[in-house]
């Protein structure tokens, strides 16, 4: 096809290039509608999102974005880069310029609160990027940071105890220096940390960036007992699209900004449009 960048190599795979990720990603948007939203969301929302217009500082980012996830349910979210995936977690947390729409939890109002309002009152944890724990602290250090918002240093240590209690691998390095850690180690650690304060929602931010293959499988496997026996509900970021999809119960395509897509999981995983953009088939 005419415009198409091609691979002089006989027999060679055609890598496309980010740009053009993003114009086929274009091509394929669709809008999405509120009740294809509300039918995946899997029940009342516990997350919800309507007409979200975000971003940083002037620049717009998110333009009308909508979103609806039930309780102890999993979405993940994949696209382009620039798509603005992140910035919906950011916005759900409290990080971005809100110009338009509301999020809700649990049917509250939380779209003019602060992060830490968030964390308190509605539940929300953010498990940032890799390399967010403090190298030069300890396991239980680092932990009791996350305990910032509690009532006293006491119940600070108390629920330091019960999330090591919960992941005995890191119990046994607890007064050790996070920054000897292995990459799976220091994951779990941000993992732990965001448990502290005994949050509903995580907002998960590129699990398996920087991850050998095997601690990959160990986040997932960790995050999926979160969400099957602990009844967290999972908003995720994930470059690692097959592996998200496989993850999450609910899947969305974000492009430029904009709502393109959305079905089961496993179902995108199949799409021969989302494969060949996202999944490297």
């Amino acid at each position: 096809m005419a415009g198409e960048p091609k691979d002089p190599r006989p027999g060679a795979e055609m890598v496309l290039s980010v740009d053009e990720v993003a114009r086929q990603a274009q091509a394929i948007a669709g809008e999405v509608s509120r009740e294809r939203i509300a039918g995946l969301a899997g029940g009342a929302p516990m997350v919800q999102i309507d007409d979200l217009v975000a971003g940083y500082g002037q620049m717009e980012v998110l333009h009308g974005f909508s979103l609806a996830i039930a309780k102890g349910r999993s979405l993940c979210l994949i696209g382009p880069n620039g798509a603005g995936k992140s910035t919906v977690l950011h916005s759900i947390y409290g990080f971005t310029r809100i110009t338009g729409g509301t999020i809700t939890v649990g049917g509250q109002d939380v779209t003019a609160l602060s992060p830490s309002q968030k964390l308190q009152t509605a539940g929300i944890a953010y498990i940032l990027q890799d390399n967010s724990v403090f190298p030069d602290m300890t396991v239980t250090e680092n932990l009791l940071m996350g305990g910032y918002l509690l009532s006293s240093g006491k119940a600070a240590r108390e629920a330091a105890d019960r999330v090591l209690d919960k992941y005995p691998p890191l119990a046994a390095r607890r007064h050790e220096r996070a920054g000897i850690l292995s990459g799976g180690e220091r994951r779990l650690l941000e993992i732990s940390r965001a448990l502290i304060m005994e949050p509903d929602i995580l907002l998960v931010d590129e699990p398996s960036i920087g991850l050998e293959p095997r601690f990959i499988d160990m986040v997932f496997e960790i995050l999926g007992a979160l969400q099957h026996e602990d009844g967290k509900t999972i908003i995720m970021v994930e470059q690692n699209a097959k592996k998200g999809l496989e993850f999450a119960d609910v899947g969305y395509v974000l492009v430029s900004g904009d709502l393109a897509m959305a079905g089961v999981g496993k179902e995108l995983l199949e799409n021969e449009r989302v494969g060949r953009l996202f999944l490297g088939g």
